[in-house]
């Protein structure tokens, strides 16, 4: 059975605190549809970026997606996959987080 859905202003503000309160500080780069948009997540290492797409598992829990590729990207590639994304799915939330090891400031499972 799969989780219940957040409001995706909701999941976008909790991941934001936890950020912060991990030290690894975000931002609202672009905000979506409050109720059902789907979440981009921009992780960033210097001039290295990796970017997170939200996802259901074959069971229908969260999950999440290198969007980019298993190895960081340069910000014009990174701007390059955002830019199809919201193309796609103009409800789209985007949120960039400082991160060291480009790993989210929140519990993520990848597929």
């Amino acid at each position: 059975m799969s989780e219940p859905r957040v409001k995706a202003a909701i999941w976008v503000s909790m991941a934001l605190r936890m950020g912060n309160a991990d030290g690894r500080f975000g931002a609202v780069l672009r905000k979506g549809d409050a109720d059902a948009g789907g979440v981009l997540v921009v992780l960033r290492r210097d001039k290295e970026i990796c970017v997170l797409s939200q996802v259901r598992s074959g069971e229908g829990d969260l999950a999440w997606m290198r969007a980019t590729g298993p190895a960081p990207v340069d910000q014009e590639t990174a701007d390059a996959c955002i830019a199809r994304q919201v193309k796609f799915d103009p409800d789209l939330w985007v949120i960039e987080f400082e991160a060291p090891d480009l790993l989210p400031p929140f519990e993520a499972k990848f597929v």
